[in-house]
């Protein structure tokens, strides 16, 4: 399964890292605000394109519905996801540190 994986984009990995606790679409945009120190923007059509891309791949589920906010929670399947990612990221740092000697000039 994860060989097959195409690489994640900021804005749906900020996501799936976001719930890992149940949140709604706006919970998610918070979230990835304060981690990336706004330099990543996330908008409600990116966010709930976003969802519907999840819900359907397995790696996100519906939590609860409070009111009109629904919120979702990271799947099993999501985890995978995450993990692979983390993993292939890891690899292009260390990769990219190995080449270049860890200059960042």
């Amino acid at each position: 399964m994860k060989q097959d994986l195409p690489p994640l984009t900021e804005g749906v990995y900020y996501i799936l890292l976001s719930l890992y606790e149940p949140r709604h679409g706006y919970g998610m945009i918070q979230f990835t605000d304060e981690m990336t120190s706004g330099r990543v923007k996330l908008g409600a059509g990116t966010i709930y394109g976003a969802i519907k891309t999840l819900l359907d791949r397995g790696w996100i589920k519906a939590f609860e519905e409070d009111g009109r906010k629904k919120e979702y929670i990271i799947t099993d399947k999501g985890k995978e996801v995450i993990e692979y990612e983390i993993l292939r990221l890891r690899e292009l740092f260390d990769n990219g540190i190995r080449i270049t000697g860890g200059s960042t000039k």
